[in-house]
């Protein structure tokens, strides 16, 4: 069997994108630490957070270098591939110039939240138009489980913007605990795999695939204890990553399911803030909900394996709801 052969080169995809994971992380972690790129831990949370002060972060460009690589070495090329590629990297961008301010520029609130919100926006604007008028993606958006369709028309741009503006951040908020975003994203991208293929996106399946090896590959650094983090610079785009795969693939909705886990997180930090605001009082010990559950005793590494099952379990929810 050949290297031209189709799952050759889907097992190719997901290597390469691993391995150079690999490879990078024993550069690149002790460059950031001479560079002292490390992480600001805020004081309000867990105490046991504390001590995760200065541990390098901006990882994310680790998987970046992987997905990008690997999928323009072995994934067939097409509009579909770059522009879930231009998304994901745009998202990097994006978290990149967030993490360097505070990082590097010692501004602890990095760039301004209408800053990030404005590039996020564009580029979903950005990527509903191109799915309408290039890719041919049409405005209806399928109701998971039914044959069901919502016919939005141009308000698909909208809607669009929203679901990738929405996924960028839900990855951010999960990405709290180590190990935990990169772990629920491998997970929903196999998914995302597997439903790229059976709708013959298969350009879209190789790109899911390459974000599966990099989550896998920058876990070995990134599970606890974890030895970098990956940033805004990573949770953006992996939340970037995934957007642009519900979206190409008509699987919007679906999306609410596979990613139920980043739903969760999402919501429980708007619960919280609406509660407090409005009555005083606080629904969770802290919010996003990993950090409730620490609070209550469990400790950071059963909390994420948890959330990694319950993400498993959604993934295969979402699957069988195609």
């Amino acid at each position: 069997m050949g290297f031209d052969q189709p799952l050759v080169k889907a097992g190719l995809t997901l290597g390469t994108s691993l391995v150079i994971c690999l490879v990078l992380g024993p550069v690149l972690i002790p460059l950031l630490r001479r560079l002292k790129f490390g992480q600001w831990v805020r004081d309000d949370g867990p105490q046991r957070h504390l001590a995760k002060a200065g541990t390098p972060t901006m990882g994310g460009l680790i998987f970046l270098i992987g997905i990008l690589v690997a999928v323009l070495v072995w994934a067939p090329r097409n509009t579909e591939l770059f522009t879930a590629l231009a998304v994901t990297l745009g998202f990097g961008l994006i978290g990149f110039l967030d993490d360097f301010i505070k990082v590097v520029m010692r501004r602890p609130l990095g760039l301004r939240a209408r800053e990030k919100l404005l590039g996020q926006i564009f580029l979903g604007l950005l990527l509903g138009g191109a799915a309408i008028w290039s890719l041919g993606r049409g405005t209806e958006v399928i109701v998971p489980g039914t044959s069901m369709t919502l016919e939005l028309g141009y308000g698909y741009i909208l809607f669009a913007m929203l679901v990738l503006v929405g996924a960028g951040n839900a990855v951010n908020l999960t990405d709290g605990l180590d190990g935990l975003a990169a772990g629920t994203v491998f997970i929903a991208a196999l998914a995302y795999t597997y439903i790229a293929w059976v709708r013959d996106k298969v350009s879209l399946a190789y790109f899911a695939l390459a974000v599966a090896g990099g989550c896998l590959g920058f876990l070995v650094f990134n599970r606890y204890p974890a030895r970098i983090f990956m940033g805004d610079t990573g949770s953006l785009a992996l939340g970037g990553a995934l957007a642009s795969l519900a979206i190409l693939t008509q699987t919007e909705l679906l999306l609410f399911i596979i990613g139920g886990v980043f739903v969760l997180e999402t919501l429980s930090v708007i619960i919280q803030v609406i509660s407090f605001q409005t009555s005083g009082r606080r629904v969770f010990l802290m919010s996003p909900l990993h950090h409730h559950f620490e609070l209550a005793g469990w400790s950071e590494v059963k909390v994420v394996r948890v959330f990694w099952g319950v993400a498993l379990g959604l993934a295969l929810l979402g699957i069988f709801c195609l």
